[in-house]
């Protein structure tokens, strides 16, 4: 399956957000930048953050953070670069273009992972995967972001939310090529990385969540076993 193409939208990203939720989203990509166990990370990853907002105001609250973003869209790419370096022109920052579902995890150890508004663009499959590949990457006591859509359980927001996502699926769909269709199950998948949810906050009746969850491994458990060949 092709990569959705994000890049025409490069530069209408942000003014179509904010008709479209004004500071809503912003506000769930934010919601833990403040939070003390952020103040720790030394090596952070960022999945397909797009035109760069937040990872400017991460860059901008921990400047001396070494970051590694990825991203489809060079232009998307090109963006972020732009608002991170006119904010912090010195930041360590590393740009890599790649689809996340085949992108060849280097060996690192991130200790926070950021993935706002990403995993809804993949299929369950596509991020058990990915996050299997970041895994060995993690150190035992990574921190991981979340921000993204839900069907919340209430009947009030939950028609709201199904139809509000069967609208942002139909207009990315024309707009990018994404063949994606219905919200994954990226939970799963990071509970199998030993990592556990700490805090999530909530708005739009559910249908927006920030979620920080946390990998607490001891360092002997996170090598890979000895041969006795």
């Amino acid at each position: 399956m092709p990569a959705a193409n994000f890049g025409p939208l490069a530069r209408l990203y942000a003014p179509l957000e904010w008709l479209s939720f004004g500071r809503a989203l912003s506000r769930r990509r934010r919601c833990f930048l403040a939070d003390a166990r952020l103040a720790s990370a030394r090596h952070a990853l960022v999945l397909g953050d797009g035109d760069g907002r937040f990872t400017a105001d991460l860059l901008e609250r921990y400047p001396t953070l070494q970051l590694t973003a990825v991203d489809a869209s060079a232009d998307m790419l090109a963006e972020l670069e732009r608002r991170v370096r006119a904010r912090t022109p010195n930041a360590a920052l590393e740009l890599q273009r790649a689809d996340l579902r085949s992108w060849p995890v280097p060996r690192a150890s991130y200790d926070l992972v950021v993935s706002h508004f990403v995993f809804d663009c993949l299929t369950t499959e596509d991020i058990a995967a990915l996050v299997a590949r970041i895994a060995p990457a993690l150190t035992p006591n990574a921190r991981w972001l979340v921000s993204d859509f839900a069907i919340p359980a209430h009947a009030l927001w939950t028609p709201f939310a199904k139809l509000l996502l069967r609208c942002l699926y139909f207009a990315f769909g024309l707009l990018t090529g994404l063949k994606v269709t219905r919200l994954p199950d990226y939970q799963t998948a990071l509970k199998s990385a030993h990592l556990s949810l700490s805090d999530a906050e909530t708005s739009l009746g559910g249908t927006l969540r920030s979620e920080l969850w946390e990998r607490t491994l001891r360092e002997s458990e996170t090598r890979p076993p000895r041969s006795h060949a």
